[in-house]
């Protein structure tokens, strides 16, 4: 069946008249703060303890837009006769969020979780300089990053998890005796089923291997 002419024109104008007669709902910011999503990309928050100075996100940055600065110290040794090692202590960690494209690659790459995503946006600048910001800065958006979420009910448990599990079990079933509740008789032998009796003398008219019943008054005859 051929369109009737100007059928579409007919519903372009339907749609436009039905989002006219609707109530604009404009969110005033900054009074109202908007909600973002959980997975929003706003800055990295840096948590300092973590980090090991690997210079792992700043090598695998696409902008180079990640400044590190560290310093080796000594640490002696914790037993006696041991080796002093050595460790790095971080001396600066800025990041220049005027290059920064926001790729989340040093985050991904980080190998002990030193890096994350922050929903925080308000950090605009009149000067572009100052759009590098320092580790202490980095440290106050670790407090705005959200909580990650629950695991779906019905995914596997990661494997660190139960390795740990695994592990633990192992741990408990050594430190279990063999058979709990029962503890050690003397007189029991290795095998069940051919128990020792210890006190019992053998009495008259019992028969021993040969199945031959000892019979008192009876010497050995040659």
């Amino acid at each position: 069946m051929a369109p009737v002419p100007g059928s579409g024109l007919a519903k372009g104008l339907a749609v436009t008249l039905r989002t006219m007669t609707k109530k604009t709902v404009t969110e005033q910011y900054p009074d109202t703060q908007p909600e973002l999503p959980p997975r929003t990309r706003g800055v990295i928050g840096l948590f300092e303890e973590n980090c090991t100075v690997c210079m792992l996100c700043a090598r695998e940055c696409p902008d180079w837009c990640i400044y590190i600065d560290s310093h080796k110290e000594t640490v002696p040794a914790a037993t006696p006769g041991g080796r002093d090692r050595s460790r790095n202590v971080l001396d600066r960690f800025a990041i220049d969020f005027a290059l920064c494209m926001y790729c989340g690659i040093c985050i991904e790459v980080c190998p002990f979780d030193a890096l994350f995503w922050s929903p925080e946006f308000e950090y605009a600048e009149t000067d572009i300089r100052d759009l590098t910001h320092e580790r202490d800065k980095l440290r106050e958006w670790m407090w705005t990053v959200p909580a990650p979420p629950a695991l779906d009910p019905g995914a596997e448990d990661p494997k660190e998890l139960a390795a740990a599990r695994k592990a633990a079990d192992k741990l408990a079933a050594q430190q279990q005796p063999d058979r709990p509740g029962q503890p050690d008789r003397p007189g029991q032998p290795d095998r069940p089923g051919q128990p020792d009796r210890p006190g019992q003398p053998d009495r008259p008219g019992q028969a021993d291997q040969s199945g031959q019943p000892d019979r008192p008054g009876q010497e050995d005859r040659p």
